[in-house]
Parts: C-alpha cells; sequence; structure tokens
C-alpha cells in the first residue's frame, strides 16, 4: 500500500523548495563548495565501483530512484555510462520533464519508488542520492528499499548517498546511520564511507575552497554524508 499522505507531503517539500530557489540558489552549481561535494563524491564513487568491480560502468543497466532533473544521471557519463542504459524515476513531473530535455537518451517515468513500473531484476545498480533522508514515514521507506531489491539482479549493487545526521534546520529530513541502511537492505554486503564537508560551511569557502575543503574533509565530525555500495547476495 503506498503511503499517500507522504507522498503528499514531499511533492509540497520539494515545490517548496522550487519556490524559494533552492536550485539556482543554495544548491548552484555556481557556488564552488557546491562544486568540491560534488568533484569528491565522484572521486570516492569512481574508487568505489572500480574496487567492486563495476567499472567502467558502460552498457550496464542502471536505475536511479529520486533522479530530481537528472543532475546524478548526468555526471555518470565521466564513469563511461552509456545513457540508453539510464534510468530515472520521480514523484514529480515537473523535474522528470526537466530531465527529459536535458538528457536525451535516458528513459525517465514519473513514479513513486513504492511501486516502481519495471520487471524483477531489470538493473543491475539502484542509485539512492539524498533520497531516504527525505522519507519520514517508515513504512515508505521499507517499501521504497523492497522495490529497490526487487528490481535489482542477484549480485547487483545499490549506491547510496545520503545524510548521516539530522539537520536541525530542515525539520523535513532525517539522518540515516549504519545501522539504519543495513536494516533497509538485509543481507546486503555493506561498504559505506563517510563524505562531503557540511554544505552550509563548504559553501561559504568561496576562493579558498580549493584548499580548504580538502582540509576539512579529513575531519570525520564535518563529513555529513555516507557513500557507499550496497551489494546483494548472489
Amino acid at each position: 500500500m503506498e503511503a499517500r499522505d507522504e507522498v503528499e507531503r514531499l511533492a509540497a517539500v520539494y515545490a517548496e523548495y522550487a519556490r524559494t530557489g533552492a536550485p539556482s540558489g543554495r544548491w548552484a552549481p555556481a557556488n564552488a563548495g557546491n562544486r568540491a561535494i560534488v568533484a569528491e563524491r565522484l572521486r570516492v564513487l569512481r574508487a568505489m565501483l572500480a574496487a567492486a568491480g563495476l567499472l567502467p560502468l558502460g552498457t550496464r543497466p542502471l536505475l536511479e530512484v529520486g533522479c530530481g532533473a537528472g543532475d546524478v544521471l548526468a555526471s555518470l557519463d565521466a564513469l563511461g555510462a552509456a545513457r540508453e542504459a539510464l534510468t530515472g524515476v520521480d514523484l514529480l513531473p515537473d523535474l522528470i520533464a526537466m530531465a527529459r530535455t536535458r538528457l536525451p537518451g535516458v528513459r525517465f517515468e514519473v513514479a513513486n519508488a513504492e511501486r516502481l513500473p519495471f520487471d524483477p531484476g531489470t538493473y543491475e545498480l539502484v542509485l539512492a542520492f539524498t533520497v531516504f533522508t527525505s522519507i519520514l514515514d517508515d513504512g515508505m521507506a521499507r517499501r521504497v528499499a523492497a522495490e529497490m531489491d526487487r528490481v535489482l539482479r542477484p549480485g547487483g549493487a545499490v549506491v547510496w548517498y545520503d545524510f548521516r545526521y539530522d539537520n536541525p534546520a530542515n525539520p523535513h529530513v532525517r539522518g540515516v546511520g549504519r545501522d539504519r541502511i543495513r536494516a533497509l537492505f538485509p543481507g546486503y554486503a555493506t561498504h559505506l564511507r563517510s563524505v562531503t564537508v557540511l554544505p552550509p560551511l563548504a559553501r561559504r569557502l568561496g576562493r579558498a575552497t580549493s584548499w580548504v575543503y580538502p582540509l576539512l574533509a579529513r575531519l570525520p565530525p564535518l563529513r555529513t554524508h555516507h557513500l557507499g555500495v550496497l551489494r546483494k547476495p548472489g
């Protein structure tokens, strides 16, 4: 059963983000701190996928849950992904429309991830970037994880990126720790690293970003996210 109230809440939250200009404001790629966050994440992800024997991505079928306007899928060009092998789903039709314009050749669908429109074992990789931190309904989170598991092939991998801490300034999200990740994907081999300098701090580094960000990234308490490869049993 879908969590209709939670779906409506999520749609309202992201509509508010759009209304207040978050994508072009604090999340803007022009900000040097945001660019440093993305570059670090891509560098660490490349190393983790290589260690798991999953590079180059090539034509491996890959799904991103909660793809938004396609920012993460666009970045996979750097990892050798073939666009015809990529699929993205999101709750919000406006974001899917933007993604389709931005990334021709990628399949995009409007869908609630509690009920994905794909056959079992369709994908070798399923990505969830800052998805579960936004789901406050535990039942919905379990159903989304179960659907990701259903469409993932045996031996495939969930690629995880999400907050490990609560954000006291944002009641619409909550951190997801290692124990909860393992509970959502029981039996998976879990490889996690902490990454991402506290974003409000990173965004204020300005011209010093190129040398200060790497220094701050060495301090574990300032790393706010987990990035991981969760391997499904074969």
